[in-house]
């Protein structure tokens, strides 16, 4: 990693500590929103950007994390932090149960399997009365913005931090071999399939840190909204969008494409419904590898990068 990208990462991170002080409602609002996409794509990219492996499921464990909190303070009235706990657990042993079998699959056969996960788990908890069945479970109210804008962008930054020491590590480079040739790694020594599962526990735990954040944040979750698959897909989107297997990538896709939704949803409502699916689309055919691969073959080939790109998708 460059030392600028890096000097300009850490100015960002300063400029961003000071925006609870100057932005308004509203803007806050966004801001934490946004921040919270931005941990789920980075996380996502530990597993699907580095390794290859697409997961569709990742919202399982967004879901078993804002449970966890759920659980915890409606239920039992403990702290958010024992929620957050309890919500990595949830998340963690997941990753390993669903793991071990699932991670034995490829390509599109791994990301078929994962497309269901969230609709069973879903269908699980609503039928479970710890967790409010379908009926869903309120939280303490609280009102402090402040602390949850605090409280995202920590993760984000912790998570990112990890992203980088992947790019950087022997783990790193093992994933990365896994993903140009799964069969040829493990040639090399490598077990492939305990970098898998690793990769994919690291995923979980940011993913249900940012559930539980985001549970305690609008004090009521219910089986619909804590697993959404549409959540996935965007997160799946940004990090493509921004650059999967980059440490910044996901997260200029992310605030990127969180800004257009929002300015969409704001002004044409039924634009910002089918902005993603147009996003995924272009990505795919003029910058498949994202915005941080783009730069980099512009700089290199100008507008034969695109033409290329054009070519080997055959339109």
């Amino acid at each position: 990693m460059r030392p600028l990208p890096l000097a300009i990462a850490a100015v960002v991170v300063v400029l961003l500590v000071f925006v609870p002080w100057l932005a308004s409602d509203v803007m806050m609002q966004f801001a934490i929103d946004a921040l919270l996409l931005a941990v789920l794509a980075q996380a996502w990219n530990i597993l699907g950007g580095f390794t290859g492996y697409v997961s569709f499921g990742n919202s399982v464990f967004y879901g078993l994390g804002t449970y966890g909190a759920a659980i915890a303070m409606a239920q039992f009235h403990l702290p958010f932090w024992v929620g957050i706990l309890l919500g990595i657990v949830l998340a963690v042993l997941c990753a390993l149960l669903i793991g071990i079998p699932i991670l034995r699959l490829r390509g599109p056969y791994f990301a078929i399997a994962t497309l269901g996960l969230a609709a069973a788990m879903g269908a699980i908890v609503s039928n479970l009365p710890i967790a409010g069945s379908n009926i869903g479970l309120v939280l303490p109210l609280i009102r402090a913005d402040t602390m949850f804008y605090e409280l995202s962008l920590g993760l984000l930054v912790l998570c990112t931090l990890t992203v980088l020491w992947v790019s950087k590590s022997r783990f790193g480079m093992g994933l990365v071999a896994i993903r140009e040739d799964e069969d040829a790694a493990g040639t090399m020594g490598i077990n492939t399939t305990v970098f898998k599962i690793v990769a994919l526990v690291l995923s979980a735990l940011f993913t249900a840190v940012a559930g539980s954040i985001h549970a305690y944040w609008i004090s009521f979750i219910d089986p619909a909204s804590a697993f959404d698959p549409t959540l996935n897909v965007r997160m799946v989107i940004m990090a493509v969008f921004g650059g999967p297997g980059t440490v910044f990538g996901p997260l200029v896709g992310s605030f990127i494409l969180s800004a257009i939704y929002e300015y969409l949803a704001s002004s044409i409502s039924t634009a910002a419904a089918l902005l993603f699916g147009i996003v995924i689309v272009l990505a795919v055919i003029f910058m498949p590898r994202g915005l941080a691969n783009m730069i980099g073959g512009v700089r290199a080939r100008g507008p034969r990068y695109f033409l290329q790109n054009i070519r080997e998708n055959r339109l």
